[in-house]
């Protein structure tokens, strides 16, 4: 399991860092590169970037969750 969840926890870190630089800063970002730059600043923002949101907050979650499941684990096997 602790394997498992150390995986889970590499996996969601670089995917939590790249939906991150993918996001639209005040100076343009990396999602500018992509075709993010070409979207209107009519209605806020677009499709895209509500849904890169959600997913960045997913991700957090998951990343979150699985530092505190792996912190658990390693506490109980180990004790401290």
């Amino acid at each position: 399991m602790i394997i498992l969840l150390t995986v889970v926890l590499i996996i969601t870190s670089l995917l939590f860092i790249l939906l991150i630089l993918l996001h639209k800063g005040r100076g343009g970002g990396l999602s500018d590169m992509f075709g993010g730059g070409v979207s209107s600043g009519l209605g806020g923002s677009s499709v895209a970037e509500r849904n890169l949101d959600r997913i960045t907050v997913g991700t957090g979650i998951i990343w979150a969750a699985s530092v505190v499941a792996l912190g658990l684990f390693l506490k109980v096997k180990y004790g401290s």
